[in-house]
């Protein structure tokens, strides 16, 4: 999953060495935390969100067959 959301983002950002991307699982829940240069922030959320709505609904749609809610975090 950390591969699918480095390639879609990489694609977008001009920084792409600076994008960092941290899994933490929890009870029901898998939370991805993305992480990209300051200046990429724009970039990745998009006007209202809309890029990031699309990334999320990506990686919503590819998700394993594992039981848990995946969440995707930009900070």
């Amino acid at each position: 999953m950390k591969a699918l959301i480095e390639s879609i983002v990489s694609s977008l950002v001009d920084n792409p060495e600076d994008i960092k991307i941290t899994e933490t699982e929890e009870d029901a829940k898998l939370v991805y935390h993305l992480a990209v240069h300051p200046d990429d922030v724009g970039k990745v959320i998009g006007k209202n969100g809309r890029i990031a709505k699309a990334i999320r609904t990506v990686v919503y749609a590819a998700k394993t067959d594992t039981k848990k809610r995946i969440y995707l975090d930009i900070m």
